[in-house]
């Protein structure tokens, strides 16, 4: 995954915001793996228009600082719908003006038919979700994007969990996001991550999210890779 020299402030700031928004959660939460998570990121309560212009911004200033050379956006369904033209938006603002496009679930078969809305892909592509689980919807972009002859620059994500796949006693080596990396051979750029999230906590004066520290830890031990 890229760092930046910003990385601390940029992600300690976003968290806070995510916190603040109730977006991350802390207490217990089964994840679509069956585990019992000690916070929960969801990026649907990201849900009005403050706090979605203010999110848009986050991706586009660690867009921007992370140094991948980009020509446009790509959001792929559904999720990243939004948060593509969002990040469009908050990048005109910062005076970086690029075209976006999306995807449809099913190519439409009138009009203009296909399955891609928006600019025609072309350059060097960025795609736009909120995390990596699975990569599923992000191979399926990557295919989608060189298929129309452009070329996928990099995944932009909101929280990597950097979280280890498979069973508790079969765990894989590599994370999601690094599996997803080495797979496509694609930098994977977070806005924050679990370390961060945590670094948060740590830093907090405020004793009830403190008194979470511990459980965080505790999961990252036993389920996170050993990305410093």
């Amino acid at each position: 995954m890229l760092q930046t020299a910003n990385d601390d402030a940029l992600a300690h700031d976003f968290v806070k915001f995510a916190v603040d928004s109730g977006v991350l959660r802390f207490g217990e939460f089964k994840t679509k793996a069956g585990r019992l998570s000690p916070y929960f990121f969801n990026s649907a309560l990201f849900d009005d228009g403050a706090k979605l212009a203010r999110l848009a911004e986050f991706y586009a200033r660690r867009l921007l600082a992370c140094g991948v050379r980009f020509d446009m956006l790509f959001g792929p369904a559904y999720k990243g719908i939004t948060l593509a033209s969002a990040t469009a938006v908050a990048l005109a603002n910062l005076g970086r003006n690029v075209p976006f496009a999306f995807n449809r679930k099913e190519a439409k078969a009138h009009g203009e038919g296909g399955t891609i809305v928006g600019a025609a892909l072309r350059g060097r592509v960025v795609i736009i979700d909120d995390v990596i689980t699975d990569g599923a919807s992000k191979r399926e972009s990557v295919e989608l994007i060189r298929a129309d002859g452009a070329e996928p620059a990099a995944v932009l994500i909101a929280l990597d969990r950097m979280e280890r796949g498979g069973s508790d006693d079969n765990l894989s080596v590599l994370s999601a996001v690094e599996d997803f990396e080495c797979a496509y051979g694609l930098p994977v750029v977070a806005i924050a991550t679990l370390n961060d999230l945590l670094r948060y906590l740590q830093s907090n004066a405020d004793a009830q999210l403190g008194a979470h520290v511990a459980g965080v830890t505790a999961y990252r031990e036993r389920y996170g890779v050993r990305t410093p």
